[in-house]
């Protein structure tokens, strides 16, 4: 679509619908005019129109939580948009990693499960310690037992994909997903640690040998 052809209302602003690029989560819903719609596009970061302030403002200015766009699209009608970025930290100034946390309703009928949700149980595991948890006693007993577990786990992976029992694979590397989740909190790593990490890597398409890193 051409910048052109996008609808701003009576003020010029467009709505602006920031998403994580990895989680898909909405994070915040702010507005652009087309001055900051030309900056977001040429710095490759968000920057939007306060209409609070009247002036414009880059995300993570002040902060450090930046947010680096991966894409920009607008609806078929062309006076909305969504913006996919990759954040430096949390969305929303309360700290939140979206500004989206106030439950109104929610169906309990329906399963939600993130890797983010478990890892965030987990963070609340080490940090309050409850009573009769094996996440607390993992925990409690240190680097050594958690990395005891994973190397455990990893062999009953091998296991059960050598006797071809795809259930038994699927039940066992998820035992260590989670483990190894338990021991990223432990070494205060986090998930986006590893999305940087990987997102960083390139394919090859010839074998090379793997040199030790320094």
């Amino acid at each position: 679509m051409d910048l052109k052809q996008l609808k701003y209302d009576e003020k010029g602003l467009i709505p602006a619908v920031v998403q994580d690029f990895y989680t898909k989560e909405v994070l915040t819903v702010a507005y652009m005019n087309e001055e900051s719609l030309d900056i977001t596009i040429r710095e490759g970061k968000t920057c939007f129109w306060s209409r609070s302030r009247q002036e414009l403002w880059r995300k993570g200015e002040t902060s450090g939580n930046y947010q680096r766009v991966v894409s920009i699209k607008a609806d078929c009608d062309g006076d909305a948009l969504v913006v996919e970025v990759i954040k430096d930290g949390p969305a929303c100034h309360t700290g939140a990693e979206s500004c989206f946390f106030n439950s109104i309703f929610e169906d309990e009928t329906v399963a939600r499960f993130s890797l983010e949700a478990l890892y965030e149980l987990l963070v609340g595991r080490n940090e309050e310690r409850p009573a009769n948890s094996y996440t607390t006693y993992l925990f409690e007993k240190g680097k050594e037992k958690i990395l005891k577990k994973v190397g455990e786990e990893c062999t009953e992976v091998i296991i059960g994909a050598m006797k071809n029992s795809r259930e038994e694979t699927i039940y066992e590397i998820s035992d260590l997903c989670y483990h190894v989740l338990v021991l990223m909190v432990a070494e205060g790593i986090t998930i986006d640690d590893i999305r940087t990490e990987l997102a960083s890597r390139h394919v090859i398409d010839h074998k090379v040998k793997q040199e030790t890193m320094k």
